[in-house]
């Protein structure tokens, strides 16, 4: 069995179309889980009586630590394979989405949250998963979509939250508790999840990389596994432009999701529920637009070849760094939510214009330019989270970001393919079979 040539949607009979669906839902739950607190902040800086520089710093916490942990989950699914690493990732990272629940004092809060951004990472297998499930010629749509249905996940857990806590209130539960116990159920859906996804999934077409390996059987994927895929990728150029790239869109959509239901709130005066809808619409888009701007790539590389992929990457970064400037200097929430999506609309196809990149820089060591490349949209957040802490005001982080997002869309313009990569894809197309 090789490489599926075509997304049966509707359908799980087959290994690939399994691995397509049970990735999506279970980076939905790791993102939901990642950024189930950023909604409720509000309610938790009242609770531990956080300042300004707190908050700084445990947006900069959610985020940070996923960025050694993307370094090496990639080279992990090479040695390992994508459903030990996915099932492993998802009940280790249950621990401090549930511990969460429990903070008493800011510190032990940072602390969790802190350890709560390895999940993130999930990300990266999900990519990785998708990428040797698929042929090239629907690779960057099945890509863009697990990935942008997953990031929906942010979106829910944004509008669904202060519901959730809200409900629970009414159920008598003390304001106090409220929070707690909402923040308990994404630590139990993804316990439940890692069992789905061990039973239902394989690691590539033909089976499982240990058995594959004791038989025998090379692997294309993992050929370099561990170090030497991380080498391999860090050695290539075009990885570090879209290590900029993916900072500047998903390191933006990442920031979003932390600072969007708290800047509602205080520069707007809206209620925690209100702003956690307005918060919402920005995630809810990665339910088409990330798709979108993979199945365009695809469509786009069929008429062009490889090197349009990386200029529809650059038009689309162009795009968000205006659109942001836009919201920045928006002076209602009505032409914040509008310029929020329009903004956001090109962040989410950015962020799947790139991954749909990435299968075509290195096969040989796809973890380790997944992985990389992915810290790379965790830079980007980490960095944008010391720029906010330095300018003391997020409306003039907004507007900086805008302007560095515009200036990254050169790296997009700088990734180039040679004649063999070109004269390679037709081959690889070819070398298929339909799901």
């Amino acid at each position: 069995m090789s490489k599926a040539n075509r997304i049966a949607l509707f359908s799980l009979r087959t290994p690939q179309m399994r691995a397509f669906h049970l990735t999506w839902m279970a980076f939905f739950v790791c993102f939901f889980a990642w950024f189930a607190c950023a909604p409720l902040m509000p309610v938790i800086k009242g609770e531990f009586n956080l300042t300004a520089g707190q908050i700084a710093n445990i947006n900069i916490a959610a985020v940070a630590v996923t960025i050694l942990v993307r370094l090496v989950i990639g080279p992990m699914c090479d040695r390992f394979g994508p459903r030990k690493t996915y099932t492993g990732l998802l009940l280790a990272g249950a621990v401090p989405v549930i511990g969460v629940a429990f903070a008493q004092s800011y510190e032990s809060f940072l602390f969790f949250r802190l350890l709560i951004g390895a999940v993130g990472a999930s990300f990266v297998i999900t990519q990785y998963h998708t990428s040797v499930m698929f042929a090239p010629n629907v690779v960057g749509t099945a890509n863009a979509a697990t990935a942008g249905w997953g990031n929906a996940g942010g979106g829910v857990a944004q509008g669904l939250m202060p519901l959730l806590m809200a409900a629970l209130v009414m159920l008598g539960v003390s304001h106090g508790w409220g929070w707690r116990a909402a923040l308990l159920v994404p630590g139990v859906l993804m316990i439940v999840m890692a069992a789905v996804y061990w039973r239902f999934t394989q690691d590539c077409p033909e089976g499982n990389f240990d058995e594959l390996r004791a038989s025998g059987v090379t692997i294309e994927s993992g050929k370099k596994g561990g170090w030497g895929s991380f080498k391999a990728a860090a050695a290539n150029y075009r990885v570090w432009m879209l290590f900029v790239t993916y900072g500047a869109c998903f390191g933006v959509e990442i920031f979003i999701h932390n600072i969007a239901a708290i800047y509602y709130v205080d520069h707007f005066g809206l209620s925690l529920e209100s702003a956690g809808i307005a918060a919402a619409s920005f995630g809810l888009l990665a339910l088409f637009a990330r798709a979108l701007g993979g199945f365009i790539s695809d469509k786009v590389a069929a008429a062009g070849g490889l090197n349009r992929r990386a200029t529809l990457l650059f038009v689309l970064m162009l795009g968000e760094g205006l659109g942001l400037l836009w919201f920045a200097h928006a002076g209602s929430v009505a032409g914040a939510v509008v310029a929020m999506l329009c903004f956001g609309l090109f962040t989410h196809m950015a962020c799947g214009a790139t991954y749909a990149l990435v299968p075509f820089i290195d096969r040989r060591a796809l973890g380790g330019v997944a992985g990389i490349i992915g810290a790379g949209g965790n830079v980007g957040a980490v960095l944008a989270g010391f720029l906010m802490k330095g300018l003391g005001d997020t409306q003039q982080t907004l507007s900086a970001l805008g302007v560095l997002v515009t200036v990254s869309a050169l790296c997009a313009a700088a990734v180039r393919f040679t004649t063999t990569d070109k004269n390679d894809e037709p081959v690889l197309v070819d070398n298929k079979v339909a799901a």
